[in-house]
């Protein structure tokens, strides 16, 4: 409980900070603290937003105060050692890697030592965390991606990024969820819609899950493409492994 802090954002909202730093310990804190906020609602809550390092509450003043908001929150956070979160799934994202779609794939390649290749099997690799989203709708900040393929963000961003166009910037990647400025190094891009306004939920990933980018083809690419131009492609997804890292 020492390590919480309680930071008022405006008059209808409240920031509980769980940690200092950017960890999967804060975040499974966070993400308790969520589902405690489910399963034992504080009435005048209507929505929480989580970030890397703390969850927002946003709540009605007119049916609770802030101090009884905190209050409530303590008697939730002092529980969150007992709260068992249940198992994250993995999004499988296909990715073109490189061409038109990845413009920026040979300088990362060459800025890190590396062929595009060993490049593409290292961003693959791993499973990411979603910290959070922000910056766009169903913009992901991910967590995990190897040092050795980190690459500065661009001097001058572009005016315009694809949606789909999977990028690199400092030690974190990332997918731009439509079509919006950047500056991120650009590798690849996935054909699936991670923010689609006309479906029932239109932003596909959520904090909490995990990533895996998964290279494809130009043949493949365009397969999915077109199904999810007609509303048919579901995107892959299996459960994380009990106690995987």
């Amino acid at each position: 409980m020492d390590t919480v802090r309680f930071l008022t954002a405006g008059d209808c909202a409240v920031t509980v900070e769980l940690g200092d730093g950017i960890s999967v310990a804060v975040n499974r804190r966070i993400r308790a603290l969520s589902l405690a906020l489910e399963k034992s609602p504080i009435p005048g809550v209507v929505e929480t937003v989580p970030t890397y390092r703390s969850l927002m509450v946003h709540y009605d003043p007119g049916v609770i105060s802030c101090p009884a908001l905190e209050k409530a929150l303590r008697g939730l956070i002092g529980g969150l050692d007992r709260t068992v979160l249940p198992p994250s799934d993995v999004l499988e994202i296909p990715v073109l890697y490189g061409g038109e779609e990845g413009p920026d794939l040979a300088f990362v390649a060459e800025h890190c030592g590396k062929t595009p290749d060993e490049v593409i099997a290292l961003h693959s690799a791993p499973e990411y965390l979603i910290y959070m989203l922000g910056f766009t709708p169903g913009f992901t900040y991910l967590g995990g991606m190897d040092e050795s393929i980190a690459a500065p963000r661009l001097k001058t961003p572009r005016v315009k990024i694809p949606a789909g166009s999977v990028g690199i910037a400092g030690s974190q990647t990332g997918v731009y969820p439509l079509d919006s400025p950047g500056g991120w190094q650009l590798i690849g891009r996935t054909p699936v819609r991670m923010y689609a306004p006309e479906r029932e939920r239109p932003i596909l990933p959520e904090a909490g899950q995990y990533i895996k980018f998964c290279p494809i083809d130009r043949a493949e690419y365009d397969r999915i493409a077109a199904e999810e131009a007609a509303g048919a492609y579901v995107c892959k997804r299996h459960p994380r492994k009990e106690g995987a890292e």
